[in-house]
């Protein structure tokens, strides 16, 4: 029986180390580490992780799979559940260094059981809400420095047009010019003339946001 951490890191410039630090500072004694380097845990399955597959092959009854917290199997609660059902059904144990908690696949007493699988659906709904609330955070951030009119840290993808092209576009479109005409006149495609006549402001910021 083996007791293995997960670890996964969203950056390729961050690395496990202080994951593993915290698990033995939390008593853990742990035999074999795996990570998933710059991968997001909010979009992709823990099955579909390079390393996180592994986990499905690697773990068998007794194994302890020990995770920081149960947002390192998935920050969406379908996928954190699921994930986390599997491994029990094998008869794995799983705990968390945060907060102690501890999922056992090898409990058959029913109200134990009810309660497991409660803290379960608890701990999943409470990931998946946290990485909504990131999210959101992080919009707001964007839109605040868009609106102090400072530079962002995430630009987008940059403009198909030029600053010249916006500029005859916005003044064929001023004149009554159509998207086919003024996709001619600029070299541009149509959808991108339409995607500027749906939204001015936000074309001219995409400009500003690269310098250009």
């Amino acid at each position: 029986m083996k007791t293995i951490l997960y670890a996964r890191v969203s950056t390729v410039d961050q690395t496990a180390d202080h994951q593993l630090t915290q698990a033995r500072q939390a008593g853990f004694e742990i035999d074999e580490v795996v990570v998933d380097q710059g991968v997001s845990g909010v979009n992709v399955p823990l099955a579909e992780r390079p390393e996180g597959r592994r986990l499905f092959d690697m773990l068998r009854k007794g194994d302890t799979l020990v995770v920081r917290w149960v947002d390192r199997l998935g920050r969406n609660y379908a996928d954190v559940t699921d994930a986390v059902r599997h491994f029990i059904r094998k008869g794995v144990i799983i705990k968390t260094v945060i907060n102690n908690l501890t999922f056992d696949g090898t409990t058959t007493e029913p109200m134990q059981m009810a309660m497991r699988d409660a803290m379960i659906g608890f701990m999943a709904g409470a990931a998946q809400s946290q990485a909504e609330a990131l999210k959101i955070a992080q919009r707001a951030g964007i839109d605040h420095a868009k609106a102090q009119n400072k530079p962002r840290t995430y630009k987008g993808r940059k403009p198909s047009y030029t600053r010249a092209q916006f500029d005859t576009i916005a003044r064929m479109l001023a004149e009554g010019g159509g998207a086919s005409e003024i996709s001619k006149a600029t070299g541009l495609t149509r959808q991108t003339i339409l995607r500027i006549r749906t939204d001015p402001s936000a074309a001219n910021d995409a400009l500003a946001d690269w310098g250009l």
